[in-house]
């Protein structure tokens, strides 16, 4: 039987805190999504289904779930208050985390990923768990604001990461 110490409530404690400072920081933003032209090769996502898993009030969420919809992926919304167990499930690390993760043909999507990542990871089919785009940056799909540097998405493989793509500034 596990017994609690103090080590790992502190981390606990560390880990909920994180989650509480992003979805605060990130969705208490004054959210208008971002629907700027991706730029795909011509693909259509129509009736391609994303599985959304995410807390019930945040916009920047909802943002993303549009940015989706908009490109013609049919999005399914599931709502839980207990994301941390989400992301432990699919061994996506504290650094590589945002207020969401969505699942598509076999692969998690953590983020605000615009749509040209997930094209490329349609297209490639890598052998890897999911892609992330870590923290919730501003202009980034669903987020408000105006994209201020390069979007590095990360490609995630048993809890570890590598660099998939770059969407400079547009």
């Amino acid at each position: 039987m596990k017994y609690l110490t103090r080590a790992r409530i502190a981390r606990g404690l560390a880990i909920i805190m994180w989650f509480v400072a992003i979805l605060l920081v990130g969705c208490s933003l004054s959210i208008a999504p971002n629907t700027a032209p991706a730029k795909t090769n011509g693909v259509t996502f129509d009736g391609v289904k994303v599985a959304i898993v995410r807390l019930s009030d945040c916009g920047c969420c909802e943002g993303h779930s549009v940015y989706l919809s908009e490109h013609g992926f049919l999005v399914e919304t599931t709502y839980t208050e207990d994301l941390a167990s989400v992301k432990e499930r699919y061994q996506i690390p504290q650094n590589m985390q945002s207020c969401h993760t969505a699942f598509i043909e076999g692969y998690f999507i953590e983020g605000h990923i615009p749509v040209e990542a997930i094209e490329k990871l349609l297209a490639e089919k890598p052998d890897i768990d999911g892609i992330a785009l870590p923290g919730m940056p501003l202009g980034s799909p669903g987020m408000s604001g105006q994209q201020t540097e390069a979007f590095i998405i990360y490609a995630l493989a048993d809890g570890k990461s590598s660099e998939f793509m770059t969407i400079d500034e547009q």
